[in-house]
């Protein structure tokens, strides 16, 4: 298979793989409609009487999994578990559950455009103008004896049904111990292309998509595009043999039950396969290079491929960047597997030029305006980990990003992930749009990331 790993790799983490200010922003989102929730449902316990109260909250779906990708359409799906005590909601049904969730949100989101939508899975909060969605999950939990300390989960479906609440997640990152992290970015890839062309709104959800790259995932070779293009291969000839996909957990309830999962199962096998036959110029002892970016670039109909393919014919085009660098970002799923089930916030605070320490939001929002919002040059930068519902973690490690072009031309992205401690101090140098984020590990798992934008403005 000709090789275009080079290529391939800087597709996965420049196009595919969503920037770590997106990630955070994703966060923040979901922070926001949690504390809304919680906030609404106090309003509803006053004005009807009640007593209803969320026991847990819990990242899910494929913000925990860390296998969100770009997409034009910004359409984004944060996953969120709420858990009510089964004594608290008394003999309450799971649709009347989720209305009074509904209910709760709808006093704390009357700026939306859309009311939110009772699914019988879920409760969605729609940003129709920002690209993204919240989907909360509702179950309730119970001791099957009182002196267990394990809970048992049942959710709020068209009936209530037993589902452990983080059994996916941690499916999920068992096998990601077992793999390496090549599912992950296989998983991503898969996703990737299931949302490359604007017609193709009828195609599995992300979720399957995850189970049968697992299922199919290729092990014979180290390279990326080598993996990837077996493994959809493998997949194309499983879905030729049966469509049914179940999951790992719940005592594997079938995930494809109505006619309408079945042709999107049929959709993805179509595509894929059509779009496999692409590819086959890459086996040729002819293949050359603009050959090759041809393919992928019909494959996965992206402007990445499409400008590089150009850049082959047109001298003058160049996708290279303007400096030559270094590049040494280091990236946390490349050295611990992900399971984020908890938050942490980064308390950072700036001093200098007569200013003393104080929170560097505080001092962009009164005095950044002299900076157009950025911190000057030659200012200290003090980080130590903020708030936290991690009860306890083995280790913080920390990770120093110099963005621009600036840091390129000046050899100096950074980007490592090091065990620098409780806290560390940086000083602001140059132009650009940096960031510094903390990671708690425990038990050899990254639990919480904390992301902090540290904007370097000019002197």
């Amino acid at each position: 298979m000709y090789d275009c790993s080079k290529e391939f790799n800087k597709f996965y983490r420049t196009e595919v793989v969503l920037p770590a200010k997106e990630q955070n922003e994703l966060r923040q989102k979901r922070k926001l409609n949690i504390k809304r929730l919680k906030d609404g449902l106090l309003e509803y316990n006053d004005e009807k009487k009640k007593d209803y109260k969320i026991s847990e909250e819990r990242i899910q779906g494929s913000m925990a999994m860390h296998t969100i990708t770009q997409n034009d359409e910004n359409d984004y799906d944060i996953d969120v578990g709420i858990v009510f005590e089964s004594d608290n909601l008394d003999d309450l049904g799971p649709l009347a559950t989720r209305n009074i969730v509904a209910d709760a949100l709808e006093r704390k989101t009357k700026q939306f455009a859309e009311v939110p939508d009772v699914k019988t899975s879920c409760v969605r909060l729609m940003y129709s103008s920002k690209g993204y969605h919240v989907d909360f999950a509702v179950f309730k939990r119970y001791k099957k004896n009182s002196w267990n300390d394990e809970y048992i989960y049942e959710h709020a479906g068209a009936e209530w049904s037993i589902r452990h609440l983080k059994a996916l997640e941690e499916w999920f990152n068992d096998e990601i111990k077992n793999s390496g992290d090549d599912l992950r970015k296989i998983t991503r890839l898969s996703k990737m292309f299931c949302k490359s062309r604007d017609s193709w709104k009828n195609m599995p959800s992300g979720l399957i998509q995850t189970i049968v790259c697992n299922e199919n995932l290729s092990t014979g070779s180290l390279r990326l595009d080598e993996i990837f293009y077996h493994t959809m291969k493998s997949i194309v000839n499983r879905l030729n043999i049966y469509l049914e996909v179940y999951a790992p957990v719940d005592n594997r309830r079938p995930l494809v039950t109505r006619e309408t999962d079945y042709q999107r199962m049929k959709n993805w096998k179509n595509r894929l396969d059509s779009s496999l036959a692409n590819l086959d110029i890459l086996f040729d002892t002819e293949c050359t290079y603009k050959d090759a970016l041809n393919a992928w670039a019909q494959f996965f109909n992206h402007s990445y491929w499409n400008e590089l393919y150009s850049s082959t014919i047109n001298e003058s085009f160049s996708m290279d960047k303007a400096y030559d660098f270094d590049d040494t970002e280091e990236f946390i799923e490349d050295l611990y597997p992900i399971y984020e089930q908890y938050d942490v916030t980064i308390d950072c605070k700036v001093s200098g030029n007569g200013f003393s320490a104080m929170p560097i939001l505080d001092y962009l929002d009164k005095l950044g305006l002299r900076s157009k919002k950025f911190i000057p040059h030659n200012f200290s930068i003090k980080c130590k980990i903020g708030y936290t519902n991690c009860p306890s973690y083995d280790k913080i490690l920390w990770k120093v990003l110099n963005v621009g072009s600036e840091a390129e031309r000046r050899n100096d992205i950074r980007g490592q992930i090091i065990d620098k401690g409780n806290e560390i101090t940086e000083n602001s140098k140059f132009f650009g749009e940096h960031y510094i984020e903390c990671y708690l590990i425990k038990n050899g798992i990254c639990v919480a990331i904390g992301h902090v934008d540290v904007p370097i403005g000019g002197n």
